[in-house]
């Protein structure tokens, strides 16, 4: 059974950085497309970063160009998302998602096309 566990959230002034980490555990074919979502009380969950692990291909949200970057650890099975120069609208919670079909691509951006996610952390910028 395949399991997405993140952690690493918390509270951190503007300007500042967290790292956060999604644990993989399972069948790994199930598991190369693994995206990054945030999500807001009464909004729906928006894109954030992907990667495809097998090849390292990586995709950015306009909004956190530059400031996030995605990363992985083949050997702890684990992908990171290190954010800096957080501001106060990144706060929300992150969620880890698996899109089981490893397709690369629109479909990445999408949380629909996901079908296995973490409980979440929360991510709280304070001005």
């Amino acid at each position: 059974q395949v399991q997405l566990v993140e952690s690493g959230g918390g509270l951190v002034q503007a300007g500042g950085s967290l790292t956060l980490s999604c644990a993989v555990s399972g069948r790994t074919s199930a598991t190369d497309v693994l995206g990054w979502f945030r999500q807001v009380p009464g909004r729906s969950r928006s894109f954030v970063s992907a990667i495809k692990r097998s090849e390292g291909l990586k995709y950015y949200g306009n909004y956190v160009k530059g400031r996030f970057t995605i990363s992985k650890d083949d050997a702890k099975n684990t992908v990171y998302l290190q954010m800096s120069d957080l501001r106060p609208e990144d706060t929300a919670v992150y969620f880890c998602g698996a899109d089981s079909t490893g397709l690369w691509g629109g479909s990445t951006f999408d949380p629909d096309t996901y079908d296995l996610w973490g409980q979440g952390t929360q991510v709280t910028v304070s001005s």
